[in-house]
């Protein structure tokens, strides 16, 4: 539902004034000023459910069903979205998803030829002459704009940067992975060369050459680009400037810079209890690394901030607590009072009670302006307690022999012990989720053998997370999987990963990073043996991917965690193996676990 959107402009900018968006009375963000001229590159970042999503299908014309939209918006005419999952039909065939993509494309030099055509006629007259040469000068423009004469040329070169060169395009959408699908729907997305991008997690099923492909066409686009990431790198080396929709964040900003703050002065600014339930954005124009050092600079001077107005609140309540046992009235006047009273008389009994009143004042006033607390960051609280890793003297958990998926994956020998921290690494279409299958029983092997040690549980986190009933809540979903008696000693709110106001929503209304992390509360709420993680920073914020990495050197078993992610390669302290299209070799590390 859109009510008071006016009317959306064209112009060669994006830019939305005003704009909030509500969820019946759940606000995402309120009041927010977004602008982004030809050649820039706004990131947009913050926890899962902030609004990332939302914000980029609003700035793209998409109503969001049950929405409540206000604000203006202008953009370009011809504006694209890449979502998260890509939007095509399992029988639509890959080749004519491309060819689709560039329709329009075609049509402008289908008219470019017509008005040349037309131009070439004999014209009957000066005004048709004129119309004509318009005609042609008009379609010419536009057709230099998209380049159309370089349009196999740039999608052949735009498939092999992505990785997809090869892929048969006689295939069906639903006969590909998950990460070849992703890829298609970027590729169609940048030859049907839109005016302007707004991109929903861009790197994602990407590897390395792959995510440098896409830095480099997207450095080098001339129109706005918005960009939702959790890839800390491709942020830092993309992104022109940043917009954070933690509305956490608007607090320690505002808190950090006091109380004589500029936002608290603007007519018509924000309410605290607007900020406290949406996000009107914080804007940053550095790097993403210098702006986590800005916002935990922030962040800390709202706690001390924080501190300094509850020590000054306590020190008052003494006061006043202090002054009015001395200004009392009903009790005797003690000998000290009457030794005071004689040098001083009544005057002293005065001054207390101007004290008084005057620490109630200030009491007063600092109840009325204090900060909030800095909130309690929705974290990943930890592996639960409860489980016991199979002893490590007696041989692997998991051990793989002369293993093979036709077309697929080939480990001649995979050794898992019962502490592996195991990293798997390959690009798109080496083996990784292949492999993970495999050795969580998911998938059958052509060849080879996979053996458990008797009595071990493995669990998967898939990159794709799919609930099968989506009207199910979180809460029923999590007692559902893990029995009514284990939910109640370990519940979904403690484990840091579900915002409480989630708990009871719909799982289909809630966005693909808050169902994954749903999925990862549903494992480590039972923690298994085995761990293996698909991908695990794929829709995560960047906040609780740092803590997923943290945890996982605490958790009570074996991990192998297959992924792309950069950062996390770059900070892995483990054993490592890396998978080739061809089959598989051991990194320089062993490839048998700790």
């Amino acid at each position: 539902m859109r009510s008071s959107l006016d009317p959306t402009t064209r112009a060669a900018h994006l830019h939305a004034d005003g704009l909030s968006v509500a969820f019946g009375d759940r606000p995402v963000f309120a009041d927010l000023d977004v602008i982004v001229a030809p050649g820039r590159r706004l990131g947009l970042i913050g926890e899962n459910g902030a609004g990332k999503s939302t914000l980029l299908a609003v700035l793209a014309g998409i109503d969001p069903p049950g929405a409540r939209v206000l604000g203006r918006i202008a953009r370009p005419a011809r504006t694209g979205l890449l979502h998260q999952e890509p939007p095509f039909p399992a029988d639509a065939v890959a080749g004519e998803v491309l060819e689709a993509a560039v329709g329009e494309v075609r049509d402008l030099e289908r008219e470019l030829d017509a008005a040349a055509a037309a131009l070439g006629d004999e014209p009957g007259d000066a005004r048709a002459a004129a119309a004509a040469a318009e005609r042609y000068a008009a379609a010419l423009d536009a057709a230099e704009r998209v380049d159309v004469w370089s349009i196999e040329r740039r999608r052949d070169e735009l498939l092999d940067g992505l990785g997809i060169g090869r892929v048969d395009r006689a295939r069906r959408v639903g006969e590909l992975s998950g990460g070849q699908r992703s890829r298609f729907a970027l590729a169609a997305l940048l030859l049907s060369s839109p005016e302007a991008l707004l991109l929903d997690e861009p790197t994602n099923h990407l590897d390395d050459a792959a995510a440098d492909h896409l830095e480099q066409a997207l450095r080098a686009w001339r129109g706005p680009v918005v960009f939702a990431s959790h890839d800390r790198e491709f942020l830092d080396r993309v992104a022109t400037g940043l917009l954070d929709l933690d509305p956490g964040q608007v607090r320690a900003a505002d808190a950090a810079a006091g109380p004589s703050s500029p936002r608290d002065r603007e007519p018509g600014a924000v309410s605290r209890e607007a900020q406290l339930a949406a996000s009107v954005g914080t804007a940053f124009g550095g790097s993403f690394s210098e702006y986590l050092a800005v916002r935990e600079s922030d962040r800390d001077r709202w706690r001390r901030r924080h501190d300094a107005e509850q020590s000054e609140l306590r020190r008052l309540r003494g006061a006043v607590a202090e002054g009015a046992r001395d200004v009392a009235h009903g009790r005797a006047p003690t000998d000290r009072d009457k030794f005071i009273a004689h040098f001083k008389g009544e005057n002293v009994a005065t001054a207390v009670a101007r004290r008084v009143r005057d620490a109630r004042a200030r009491w007063s006033e600092l109840e009325r302006t204090q900060v909030a607390a800095p909130p309690a960051p929705l974290e990943f609280a930890g592996i639960p307690p409860g489980a016991h890793a199979p002893s490590v003297d007696a041989g692997p958990v998991l051990e793989v022999s002369d293993l093979a998926v036709e077309g697929r994956l080939c480990v001649p020998a995979l050794r898992v012990s019962a502490n592996a921290r195991l990293l798997v690494t390959g690009a798109n279409g080496a083996g990784k989720s292949t492999l993970l299958d495999v050795l969580a029983g998911r998938l059958a092997a052509d060849r080879g053998t996979v053996r458990r040690r008797r009595g071990v549980r493995v669990a998967l986190l898939e990159q794709d997370v799919r609930f099968a009933d989506p009207e199910v809540t979180p809460r029923a979903a999590y007692e559902r999987t893990l029995g009514e008696r284990r939910a109640q000693r370990v519940p979904l709110s403690g484990l840091g990963l579900i915002s409480p106001r989630d708990l009871d929503r719909p799982v289909g209304r809630l966005s693909v990073g808050q169902q994954r992390r749903l999925a990862l509360a549903l494992v480590v709420a039972a923690p298994p043996h085995v761990f293996l993680l698909d991908e695990p920073t794929n829709h995560l914020s960047l906040a609780l991917a740092g803590e997923l990495e943290d945890a996982l050197g605490t958790f009570p078993g074996a991990v192998v965690v297959a992924s792309h992610d950069r950062w996390l390669r770059r900070r892995w302290a483990g054993d490592e193996i890396a998978l080739v299209a061809s089959g598989h070799r051991a990194s320089g590390h062993r490839a048998s676990g700790r």
